[in-house]
């Protein structure tokens, strides 16, 4: 039996679905004019700008940017031939492929950086209370592991 959304859910769903549909064009737009990327791209770059040696294992750089490994593989193959990031095999286990930000990459991000930031600023927080954000957070976080478990399930 299907459970039908009720009036309030359907608001909030079609609004949800609008956020989905014009925030990730929104951001692309941006950051293509301002730093010839993609918001992945930003993405990958800024996780790994995040890490110690700017150096992550292509699934755990996958699960942070929620991304699959599939099409990971596909965005840092194009990184790397732009010279911004490079693979290498990881000393502890051969089966590992580390991604590692270059000086290059790094560069591009130092630069995108601020225009970005100034773009999700303006779209996303300007305009929310404190109490707000940490709704946000949340109520994001919750979806997001249910997306994930969902995936899991699937996979099983």
């Amino acid at each position: 039996m299907t459970r039908w959304l009720d009036e309030d859910e359907l608001q909030a769903w079609l609004k949800l679905a609008g956020v989905m549909l014009k925030l990730s064009p929104a951001l692309d737009s941006q950051l293509q004019r301002d730093s010839d990327l993609t918001h992945f791209d930003y993405l990958c770059l800024a996780m790994l700008s995040e890490t110690e040696e700017r150096t992550l294992p292509m699934s755990e750089l996958a699960a942070r940017t929620n991304a699959s490994l599939s099409r990971l593989s596909h965005v840092v193959s194009k990184l790397e031939k732009r010279g911004w990031v490079a693979r290498c095999p990881s000393p502890a286990s051969r089966r590992v492929t580390l991604v590692r930000l270059t000086e290059e990459g790094w560069g591009v991000l130092v630069a995108a950086a601020p225009g970005h930031v100034e773009t999700v600023r303006s779209l996303v927080f300007d305009d929310l209370t404190p109490d707000d954000v940490k709704a946000l957070h949340r109520i994001a976080g919750h979806i997001v592991e249910r997306i994930e478990a969902s995936r899991l399930r699937s996979i099983c």
